[in-house]
């Protein structure tokens, strides 16, 4: 059965923010949270602080929706990467208590396990199906365009992958590998913000405003067309760009320094490059309209002042306050999963498709009305299936994060005895 979703011409992960391909599923890069966290000490005493774990956690859950129903209006709503990089970025500002180079040793360690599981699926796939990078005329058919796979390993690039592997009629729609390897854009940005830590917090305690100001300065160069820098490298430095404020912004949080700043003046300036972000996206809206992720000067200052006003209003909670403390396993799990869930999320999405189309065989299903409905529907039991679908991979692969992290293999750690117990460190 055909959904009639848009398929949209890939360009790379790198390429173009959010395409829109098959299955109504945005090839979002600006989606991604932060990967591996540490545990996140909360400011009255020991424990993590639960309200950023609360961000976190609304962060993955807006990637799914977003990714699964493609709702421009999301990016403004919640701009999750910049929340995730500012997160992201305090916490390594508190690793880097301790010496750089075991930091960075210890962020890859937890990183590159879950990474390396799902690219083994992945590369499987792929050259099941007779993707030969080799013969790859995007990849330049020659070894050293092969090597590239090698970024599905340690993602310093972005990983190749065909753009059309098998046919429609198969059991995943022809760019299935595309939309696999979206996400991996964010590993990269990732890892480099991760290499780069060390200098930037460096800077940051000798110039803090002009390190905090510097990449929206260098999108408004990189950002904009004014300067264009080719291929990869172009869309690294425009990722790095985007969200290094949000980034350095974690710095100035775990520092202190935002609590310096009296509110008024943080919220109002905060208003106002805010306002400067929508106003820029107005005279430059994309494909999707009002989708900032295809503009990124109004992502990375929307972003970056959304930021401010959390982390300047930021509680500390030990524990969830009241109805929030209902969602406290779900959090916990979420947190403790989050590698998981991101990796997979995407490639979940699709297989919910062919698991619909089965529900057109079945006998009652046969009329005309109960097509119609399951033509309208689909969407919505996408969204419906994926998250049961999302919980068979936190078990099938989850335990590997906690391998990572030399922790004892649990398949459900939602902080209840059974399903790991929620340890301080955990």
């Amino acid at each position: 059965m055909t959904h009639g979703y848009t398929t949209g011409t890939n360009q790379g992960p790198g390429s173009d923010p959010e395409s829109t391909p098959a299955y109504g599923i945005p090839q979002q890069r600006q989606q991604e949270p932060e990967l591996a966290p540490t545990p996140t000490k909360a400011k009255g005493g020991g424990g993590r602080d639960r309200y950023l774990d609360l961000l976190r956690s609304i962060a993955l859950v807006r990637v799914v929706v977003y990714h699964l129903f493609g709702w421009a209006w999301l990016s403004v709503l919640f701009p999750s990467m910049g929340v995730m990089f500012a997160l992201a970025g305090s916490l390594m500002a508190r690793s880097l208590n301790r010496p750089s180079l075991g930091v960075i040793k210890g962020r890859l360690r937890r990183l590159l396990p879950p990474l390396w599981a799902f690219s083994a699926v992945v590369l499987v796939m792929m050259f099941g199906m007779g993707w030969n990078p080799l013969k790859d005329p995007d990849l330049g058919g020659t070894w050293w365009g092969a090597a590239k796979v090698l970024d599905y390993i340690v993602p310093v690039g972005a990983p190749p992958y065909p753009e059309h592997l098998g046919s429609e009629s198969g059991l995943l729609e022809s760019s299935w590998a595309d939309q696999a390897a979206g996400p991996l854009w964010y590993l990269r940005a990732y890892l480099w913000f991760v290499i780069a830590s060390p200098l930037l917090l460096w800077a940051f305690r000798r110039i803090p405003w002009a390190t905090l100001l510097a990449p929206l300065a260098l999108t408004a160069v990189v950002g904009t067309g004014l300067v264009t820098i080719p291929g990869e490298t172009g869309n690294a430095v425009s990722d790095f760009a985007v969200y290094g404020g949000c980034w350095v912004l974690g710095f100035a949080h775990h520092e202190g320094v935002l609590k310096q700043v009296p509110r008024y003046l943080a919220v109002s300036g905060a208003t106002l490059i805010m306002g400067f972000g929508l106003w820029w996206a107005s005279g430059h809206l994309g494909p999707d309209g009002w989708d900032l992720n295809d503009i990124p000067l109004a992502q990375a200052t929307w972003s970056f002042g959304i930021v401010v006003i959390l982390l300047q209003y930021a509680p500390s909670w030990q524990t969830l306050p009241g109805r929030l403390a209902r969602w406290d396993k779900l959090v916990t799990l979420s947190n403790n999963r989050a590698v998981t869930i991101y990796l997979w999320h995407n490639l979940l999405i699709m297989a919910t498709v062919p698991i619909i189309d089965q529900l057109y065989n079945l006998p009652f299903m046969e009329s005309d009305a109960a097509t119609t409905f399951l033509d309208k529907a689909d969407t919505f039991l996408m969204f419906l299936l994926i998250w049961p679908l999302i919980a068979l991979a936190i078990l099938a692969f989850g335990w590997i994060e906690d391998i990572a992290a030399k922790r004892r293999p649990r398949l459900w750690p939602n902080g209840v005895s059974g399903g790991g117990s929620r340890r301080r460190g955990a």
